[in-house]
Order: C-alpha cells, then structure tokens, then sequence
C-alpha cells in the first residue's frame, strides 16, 4: 500500500498538532504518524505563557481552556529558607500573563482530538522505520503498523515532531553531543492527599537542594501531582534500589516537602530519564525540519520543552505552507536563526542556573526589581525580545551581576 501526501507529520504531541492545525487551516493536506496509543503519558507538564500564542494563533485555543487544566501565574523557586517568586504578569516583555499546568496525556488527547475535527488523518501505533528523502526533497516513508505490517508513505515534506523518539536524528544520523552538562531525573505522579487549601496546593515550586540538585513539585487540577528530581547523573545512580526506593530516599532530601509526600503512593513506578539534553547537527534540510524535542532538548529546569515545541512548529509549518504555495522559504533565516536564538538565550540560561550564577541573582536580598522583571519575561518564553537586556546580552548580563553581588557580599563579610 502506498499513501502520497503533501506533509507528513511525525509525532501528534503539541508539536505536530500546532504544525498540524495551522496547515490544516491554510488547506494544505497532512498526515499525522504516531507511534503510540493515545491517551499516553509523556514529561513536560509545565507551559509557559508564550506557547498561549501559538495555540490561539492556530485555533487549539478554546478547546484547552473548557477542560479546566490548573492555572499557572509564574513559579516559586525555593533554596533554604529564601523564596524567589515569579509573577507572570510582572514581566518587562508584554504578552500572556498565565499559562497550564498540564497531565499532558489529558492535555495532548484533547489537542490530537481538536486536529481530527479539523480533518487531519491521524494514524496512532504506526512507527517509521525508515525514511529516504531525495535530491528535490521528496520522501519516501516506510511504516509499520501495529499489526507489524510495512507500507508506505510519499510525501512532499516531513515535519519531525516525534520528541523523544527523534525519529529522523536516529535515521539521517543528526544526533551530536550537547553541551550542557550531563544531567539526569527521576520522576513520578502522586494523588496528593496532603495537598494544601489555596494557593499552596496549586504553585509549582522548584525546590533547589544544591546547584546541581532540585525538586520539582507540579500540581494538576485532577488532584494529582507530579514531582520529581534533577541532579548529576552521577549523584542519581548514586541511590541504590528500584526506582520506587531511589525516589522514596530521595525524597527525605526535601525539607519543605517531605511531610506533605513520604506516605503517598506513587501512582506508578518511578520513571528515569538518563542524560536528558539533546542536540542535533542540523534542525532542517532539504525537504525535512526538526521542531521541538526532536532538535534540540536542554533541561527541565525552565519548562521550555512544550513552548520551544511549539514555536518551531508553527514556524516551520508557516514556510512549509511558502514552499506550497510556491513562494521562496528562507529556511536559513526565518527557522534555523530564529530558532538557534531563542535556543541559544535558554541554553545560558540552563548553563548560568548549574555555574550557580543565575542563583545567585534568584536568591540574592534584596532583591532588584527591574531585574527580576527581565528575567521573568525570559522565564515566560518570551527570548526573541532583543529590548531585553537579559535577552540580547543573555550570554553574559548573569555572570556579570552574579560576580557583582558576590564582590559586594565578599566586601561586606569583610568589613
């Protein structure tokens, strides 16, 4: 069986839906393959405002906001007895002032469903096994099936939104080393019977153990949270036993939350994820482009993993849609660069977070307010504003104010 189609779209998480919906509204024809059964339970469970652009832009919108997934205002940073809040709708860039705080099975089932409606033909449990582009970019896509037979798919374009299965890294051999450090976590979800009354019970909070290590704590309106842990890969293996024990000792490390979560049940066995950053050598070619996890993953420490997912989607669909109608794309400029950019300020932002540096500006008193409002607007997704200072000179205005405040903490240590 053969199957010709102008775009074909790997992967029907919120990716591949946002690529999906704004082809789908410029009438252009799409085929989704994923290789799981939804509903599925997958990582990146923390928004940021700036992806609320790109659903809104694409009509995905209105169906999220009638589910009623747990409001999320900013995040709360925790390092002994110092609190860092982060309030959304104090930020120096405008734009969405709240976002989600997703069980992204619910979140993507409702996403995937909305693309159906539309008229997309998605496939579920089909794998590509293998994919073979030619000089003018067309491919050809070997599928198989859940029953495990092979057919095929020709298409005009291929857009990878396969995440963490990095489908087309894996077979054009587009995977390269990251630079950033070598980090791993472990994770599960909780029906969190200790929860607090109010706001308490609905912050998600990053509780920072050391500069290596953190807690992450992130409450879902269903009543169940996430929680989990990043550190060196290295301190991780460190903890002996199956995942459930692993996670169960670690736990005692959280002053603040280990009451509220020691006697709870994990809602299922502990997962781990080992060396999570990803990178590739190219995010687009000849009739093929990268968006989201499948290009390039950098830390979850920030929750840029949906936002960055998004973003390259829907700028890749909007020159796939060029290419259609037969205008010139600049691939180079208006997705490689632009891209890369917004990479490249996150990227700092993960390295300056595990020097200490960008800790040291978190959690310094007193605190500077215009400051805080810069680097919450990063915080938010928004790192294409080049009117901000902690944007445009992102690759040192933490160090440099990191260095400042530890001089002058040095100098008042010795007075």
């Amino acid at each position: 069986m053969v199957t010709n189609v102008e775009v074909l779209i790997i992967g029907a998480g919120p990716s591949g839906c946002v690529a999906a919906a704004h082809l789908i509204n410029e009438g252009v024809n799409v085929k989704i393959i994923e290789k799981n059964k939804f509903p599925r339970f997958v990582i990146g469970e923390s928004l940021l405002p700036r992806c609320m652009d790109h659903f809104e832009e694409v009509g995905l919108l209105e169906p999220l906001q009638k589910i009623g997934f747990e409001i999320k205002r900013g995040a709360r940073f925790l390092k002994n007895d110092v609190v860092c809040n982060f309030d959304f709708s104090k930020k120096f860039t405008e734009g969405w002032d709240w976002t989600w705080q997703v069980p992204r099975a619910d979140f993507d089932s409702v996403l995937v469903n909305e693309i159906i409606k539309k008229g997309a033909d998605v496939q579920f449990e089909q794998e590509v096994i293998d994919v073979k582009i030619n000089s003018n970019g067309k491919s050809v896509i070997d599928v198989k099936d859940k029953s495990g037979e092979v057919y095929t798919i020709n298409a005009n374009f291929i857009i990878d939104s396969s995440g963490y299965g990095r489908v087309l890294p894996r077979i054009l051999g587009l995977d390269k080393p990251s630079e950033l450090p070598k980090h791993s976590s472990i994770f599960t979800h909780v029906k969190d019977i200790n929860r607090p009354e109010g706001e308490e019970g609905t912050l998600i909070t990053f509780d920072v153990l050391d500069t290596n290590t953190w807690f992450w704590v992130i409450p879902f309106s269903n009543g169940n949270t996430s929680i989990g842990f990043v550190s060196t890969t290295e301190y991780i293996d460190s903890f002996k036993g199956n995942n459930t024990e692993r996670l169960k000792e670690m736990l005692k490390l959280s002053k603040y939350y280990y009451n509220r979560f020691k006697d709870v049940e994990f809602s299922f066995e502990p997962k781990c994820i080992k060396n999570y950053s990803k990178s590739v050598s190219q995010i687009y070619g000849k009739g093929y482009a990268l968006t989201g996890n499948s290009a390039e993953f950098l830390d979850p420490v920030f929750s840029s993993g949906v936002t960055f997912a998004t973003e390259s989607a829907l700028a890749a669909a909007k020159l796939v849609v060029k290419e259609v109608n037969g205008e010139t794309a600049d691939w180079e400029k208006d997705y490689d660069s632009y891209i890369k950019e917004g990479v490249g300020v996150f990227s700092s932002y993960v390295k300056e977070w595990y020097t200490g540096n960008l800790q040291t500006l978190f959690f310094h008193r007193p605190e500077n307010p215009e400051v805080k409002r810069q680097i919450c607007a990063v915080l938010a997704g928004y790192v294409w504003d080049k009117t901000n200072p902690f944007v445009k000179k992102h690759n040192r205005a933490i160090s440099t104010l990191a260095h400042m405040l530890n001089m002058m903490e040095n100098e008042k240590a010795n007075l």
